[in-house]
């Protein structure tokens, strides 16, 4: 009996690292995580709770939250101390979790496509696909930078929607932030702080 235990468990174990564990190319990648997002996040009988415990777990697992992190600090990645910067790495990765998570829940599409991909270096790949929401309104074009340093494990670095770069939009409001604080890497955590906390 004990043995027919430990091997359901190593089979559940299995199956459930087998869950998310995408393709290493960029396109095929891509292309099976959303799918998979989809399909769980229209799931009507998963709880929004779940949703986003799921919507964490991929997003831990396939976006590079370090270096979006470090990016979207700016210069002051390269002036501040080292205690400071791991307080707003873990701050940051809070942060994008909870707004990927509120966001991701609510929505609902009914058809996503992979139109091609573009490899701009040995470390990136482009990959353009289209969504379209199940509401009828127009379709959303969004485009994919895949980091691909480790060829068997992609990452996602950005997302170009309609042209624009999450990255670069949230950089560019922690610039807002840091300009209006004396560039004070405690006030843009405490800010951070202050969204987990609503």
């Amino acid at each position: 009996m004990k043995r027919i235990s430990t091997f359901i468990i190593l089979i559940l174990v299995i199956f459930n690292g087998a869950a998310f564990s995408y393709s290493s190319d960029p396109k095929e990648f891509v292309l099976e995580l959303v799918n998979d997002a989809i399909n769980k996040l229209s799931d009507k009988s998963i709880t929004n709770e779940e949703k986003s415990r799921y919507v964490e777990e991929i997003a831990k697992e396939n976006v590079d939250i370090n270096a979006l992190g470090l990016y979207t600090l700016g210069e002051l990645r390269k002036s501040s101390n080292k205690e400071d910067i791991n307080k707003y790495q873990k701050t940051f990765e809070k942060y994008f979790l909870k707004s990927l998570t509120s966001r991701l829940t609510d929505y609902s599409y009914s058809k996503f496509e992979v139109t091609m991909s573009e490899q701009k270096s040995s470390n990136y790949t482009i990959v353009n696909s289209k969504i379209k929401p199940e509401d009828g309104n127009p379709e959303i074009k969004i485009d994919w930078r895949i980091y691909t340093k480790n060829p068997d494990k992609p990452l996602i670095r950005d997302l170009i929607v309609e042209g624009l770069s999450l990255a670069r939009t949230q950089k560019e409001e922690f610039a807002s932030i840091l300009s209006s604080n004396n560039n004070d890497i405690n006030s843009l955590i405490s800010k951070l702080e202050e969204f987990l906390n609503n």
